[in-house]
């Protein structure tokens, strides 16, 4: 499967699950206290470093967008599907999204305090990874941060039902010191690695990676 074609069975498909997807996640994070630690702790990492707005890559339907901006950050989202986007942008007017890709967002250099990467790059094959990380590192501001959670471990697996739809897509599972590696060659230097193990609803270990761009010498 070409990028181009991956990116359009990707985005069909999460335009197909979007309502559904924000009904049945509504909620979720408040049943996985690591996973709040984790972004309260991205967040704090933020206020304390380069300043500047925090961009929610592959946001969804927002939940996400909008903890962060309770915890006092300045975020949005961008996300490739538009029914995503649409309704997230329904659930909480206060805040912005947009469509747009992860590996070629319409930002210029050095502009954010920081990237969030939650699940969003799990349909991205690792071979596919080091463009990614480096928009991320290109957009961030030197001292900024990026946060990505991701599922830890080494495999390929395809769905193709998901949220009551039929959906085409393979969901990646990467060793964390793969995404480590990955990170740190776009210039991104390892701050903290947590992996969890899964919950009931999990099929297997869940991995965080939190880096910060240096700033220049």
């Amino acid at each position: 499967m070409t990028e181009t074609s991956r990116l359009s069975a990707v985005r069909a498909s999460y335009d197909a699950v979007a309502v559904d997807y924000a009904r049945l996640l509504s909620g979720e994070l408040e049943s996985r206290p690591l996973d709040r630690a984790v972004l309260n702790a991205f967040a704090e990492y933020v206020r304390g470093g380069a300043g500047g707005a925090v961009a929610d890559l592959g946001c969804g339907t927002g939940r996400v967008t909008a903890y962060l901006d309770g915890l006092g950050v300045r975020a949005f989202g961008v996300d490739l599907s538009p029914a995503m986007v649409a309704v997230a942008r329904r659930s909480y007017p206060g805040l912005r999204f947009e469509v747009g890709r992860m590996a070629g967002l319409d930002m210029a250099d050095g502009v954010l305090g920081g990237v969030l990467a939650w699940y969003s790059t799990v349909h991205t094959p690792p071979g596919e990874l080091p463009a990614v990380f480096a928009e991320f590192a290109r957009v961030l501001a030197p001292g900024g941060h990026a946060l990505v959670a991701f599922k830890a471990g080494d495999g390929r697996r395809r769905l193709e039902h998901a949220y009551g739809h039929h959906v085409d897509l393979d969901v990646y599972e990467t060793p964390p010191e793969l995404v480590a590696s990955l990170l740190a060659g776009a210039g991104l230097v390892e701050v903290a690695r947590t992996v969890r193990a899964p919950d009931a609803e999990e099929k297997g270990p869940q991995g965080f990676l939190l880096v910060r761009k240096e700033p220049a010498a």
